[in-house]
């Protein structure tokens, strides 16, 4: 989780170079290709379900390259603990970092990302998520990668002050030029389809000539629900900022006496994490730490 301290100047420079994009493809450094090479050979051997997302997908669906000192990895929260297992047996040093959501593979300055949702849990990866990648190689292994509705989709809510994937969103679309699985988004959106309809709002105002591109049923439809909502106001809404950032809006909840309903989402998803952990054979249970 994100703290709110400061950012030292090593987190800024992290980010900046995180942000920075380019046409031109970045070549892997090699100690990056071996690790990540040794992690998708260790999950496919153990016939883990993942799907690649991050830099090499956003490369993949948009031709944009940027540089990434991780991997990204999507997989169902089950399954975790065992790829986190067989990681360690590879002498990978591992950590749980959100048992939400989050749980990291390291070997020096580089790291895996074993991601099973978003922060806030209103999304969480299931197997449709799986059936839905497609094949790819990464780091010379033949490989999963995440589709690119399912791609969108987990970047919906990357809306932090140190983080904003709403410029990717936009990028997805015009590249695809809107040729998308837009059910698939609308689903994964689901009651939060206001967080969607930002981000395409923001998608037409910078490119007003591609509006097109999202098509005139979806805009109708979308429009149409939020004109119904700011018609009739609801006195008894539930708050939403934590949703949207638990950090930028700490203070309505601590000062201000507001509910914060992400406690709620990630507290189901802590328990159907808990129930899976159960139901798994003792012999998959990771030995990271928890932080």
């Amino acid at each position: 989780m994100t703290s709110n301290a400061l950012m030292t100047d090593e987190t800024s420079k992290a980010l900046a170079s995180s942000s920075h994009t380019s046409a031109v493809k970045i070549p892997l450094p090699p100690e990056a290709r071996t690790f990540y090479r040794e992690v998708l050979l260790a999950l496919n051997d153990h016939g883990l379900q993942y799907a690649v997302a991050g830099a090499f997908a956003l490369q993949k669906y948009t031709g944009i390259s940027r540089q990434t000192k991780d991997l990204d990895v999507f997989m169902k929260g089950e399954d975790v603990p065992a790829a986190l297992h067989h990681l360690e047996q590879l002498g990978f040093r591992c950590e749980i970092a959100d048992a939400v959501w989050l749980a990291k593979a390291h070997r020096g300055e580089y790291y895996v990302d074993l991601i099973s949702g978003m922060s806030n849990a209103v999304i969480v990866v299931d197997d449709s998520w799986m059936r839905r990648t497609q094949p790819a190689t990464i780091a010379g292994v033949s490989s999963q990668i995440i589709s690119v509705e399912d791609l969108l989709g987990s970047k919906l809510f990357v809306i932090r002050r140190e983080r904003f994937d709403g410029a990717d969103i936009a990028h997805i679309i015009y590249r695809t030029c809107g040729e998308l699985d837009w059910n698939r988004i609308l689903h994964l959106a689901g009651e939060h389809w206001e967080i969607l309809l930002w981000n395409l709002m923001l998608f037409r105002y910078v490119y007003p000539a591609h509006t097109h591109f999202v098509p005139t049923p979806l805009w109708e439809d979308l429009l149409s629900r939020f004109s119904h909502e700011i018609r009739r106001p609801q006195p008894d809404a539930p708050f939403r900022g934590s949703i949207v950032d638990e950090n930028m809006f700490r203070i309505d909840v601590n000062d201000w006496g507001l509910e914060n309903i992400q406690e709620g989402y990630r507290a189901r998803a802590l328990h159907r994490r808990s129930k899976c952990a159960a139901a798994a054979p003792s012999n998959s249970e990771p030995t990271g730490t928890d932080e």
